[in-house]
């Protein structure tokens, strides 16, 4: 059985055998240097260019991953607390007082943050060109590692990349990445399992890659945990990204005029019948909406307003519910059970959720701009992907292809310290794996904007190396 005591683990693997140099003594609890740890990092700043949902879009209003990061941490804050203060109780075995009612409410905020850190340039269309990018050339990559190692990139997904960039591609002067605590490590990994443990039934996705094999295999010894037992925060954090999803998502829908906010309140109608949450949110915020008449507002203001007030009622009554139903879930989670199809899913606002959702599939995702520009994405990741595979395939064994004028010009353009990385004579991973794995880092790393700058750049002169 799980306790939180090795839940909350503060330590960190740099501790382990090594010489840490000590932090400034700011009164700061270590999850929440965490979380500043996180803040500060640059593929966080990056996160400002990457798609949430709407591609390189000009409305400074509408969300970006980073957006969407902060505000996923900051619900997940404020259910830590919530639990910490309200349902102290569940966390029996914890260090109790300033040390949980600090610590929770940091560690969420904390994986709140970084849970899209590895997330590629264009979105879940990112994703899906770099899997296709790698099952699309897949008899070459074959050549370099066996079927089993390839599946980390035909599956390439940015919960994993996570994994990876915090623990070893974020380095200073060691290979401790970030070096954050086992706890909060523990609670960012999504899916605990390598891509051999994905099952549709389960878990759908792979938590790391082979290559961080070794350093979760640290974090569930000293947490506790095993593989395929998730961190019962997760569930948490998992819960807030729904939320955020569903509930903001379909904000910026009304905000990029794809839909009103009476469509919206139509949609839900139809979609949630009688469903006693999603009636006490239309109801409410049809009362706000009517305050706002005779204001003097346009119709452009009166709906924008009409949503945010919709935004607050929704996510009141989520949050209530999170909370709820990780407090009556929670020993359970400690046993080992697991909820595949998350807390949302075992909620009161399950049925609100689930609409929402389809909403915002049937009015934005599916919009023909959204789709134009993410077929444009596509086609950016994978011509990006066929020219830096110039410069990286043979790197190490100086093959002629990446010794051409062209092939070092794309080597030089990959990021100087994930370069170092590759040529790092302890990785004893295959060499066909540390080469797919760097495209996979480069490409990954990119903000929707360098990767079209770059592809400019790179076009022309991979168009006179071909010829």
């Amino acid at each position: 059985m799980l306790n939180w005591k090795g839940l909350l683990n503060d330590s960190r693997r740099k501790s382990k055998g090594q010489v840490a140099v000590p932090g400034v003594e700011s009164g700061r609890y270590q999850f929440e240097r965490d979380y500043d740890r996180i803040l500060f990092a640059a593929p966080t700043r990056r996160l400002a260019d990457k798609t949430q949902v709407f591609p390189l879009d000009r409305n400074d209003s509408v969300r970006t991953r980073l957006t969407h990061s902060h505000e996923v941490s900051t619900l997940a804050r404020s259910i830590g607390l919530r639990l910490v203060y309200e349902k102290e109780d569940i966390f029996a075995g914890a260090e109790p007082g300033q040390f949980l009612h600090r610590s929770v409410p940091a560690m969420l905020a904390a994986i709140g943050l970084v849970h899209d850190l590895g997330n590629p340039p264009f979105g879940h269309q990112g994703e899906v060109a770099i899997q296709n990018w790698f099952k699309g050339n897949c008899e070459v990559i074959l050549r370099g590692m066996s079927f089993d190692d390839a599946r980390d990139f035909f599956g390439f997904d940015g919960n994993a990349q996570t994994v990876r960039l915090v623990t070893k591609l974020q380095i200073l002067n060691d290979r401790f990445g970030l070096n954050l605590t086992y706890g909060t490590l523990a609670a960012l990994i999504k899916y605990p399992v390598p891509v051999s443990g994905v099952d549709e039934k389960q878990w759908k996705k792979q938590g790391y890659f082979k290559s961080e094999q070794d350093v979760v295999d640290d974090i569930w010894r000293e947490t506790g945990l095993e593989q395929g037992i998730r961190h019962p925060l997760t569930y948490v954090m998992e819960a807030c990204d729904d939320i955020a999803y569903s509930v903001l998502d379909a904000e910026d829908t009304v905000k990029k005029s794809f839909a009103s906010y009476y469509d919206l309140l139509r949609f839900l109608k139809r979609e949630c019948g009688s469903d006693e949450v999603a009636a006490r949110v239309i109801k409410k915020s049809e009362e706000s909406s009517s305050s706002f008449e005779g204001q003097g507002l346009s119709p452009q203001e009166l709906n924008e307003c009409s949503m945010q007030m919709f935004r607050v009622y929704s996510i009141t009554e989520m949050v209530g519910s999170v909370v709820d139903t990780f407090s009556e879930k929670v020993d359970c989670l400690l046993k080992g059970t697991q909820i595949y199809n998350g807390l949302i899913s075992e909620s009161k606002s399950k049925k609100l959720c689930k609409a929402l959702k389809r909403f915002d599939f049937e009015y934005g995702f599916k919009h023909k701009s959204v789709l134009e520009l993410e077929l444009k994405g596509n086609t950016y990741i994978t011509e990006v992907m066929d020219m830096l595979w110039v410069g990286v395939h043979g790197r190490l064994a100086q093959r002629q292809q990446s010794s051409t004028p062209f092939g070092k010009y794309a080597y030089s353009r990959i990021s100087e310290s994930y370069r170092r990385i590759f040529e790092d004579e302890s990785n004893d991973l295959p060499v066909g794996y540390k080469e797919a794995q760097l495209l996979a880092d480069a490409v990954s790393g990119m903000t929707d904007s360098y990767l079209i700058a770059l592809h400019s750049e790179l076009k022309p002169l991979y168009d006179s190396h071909c010829k």
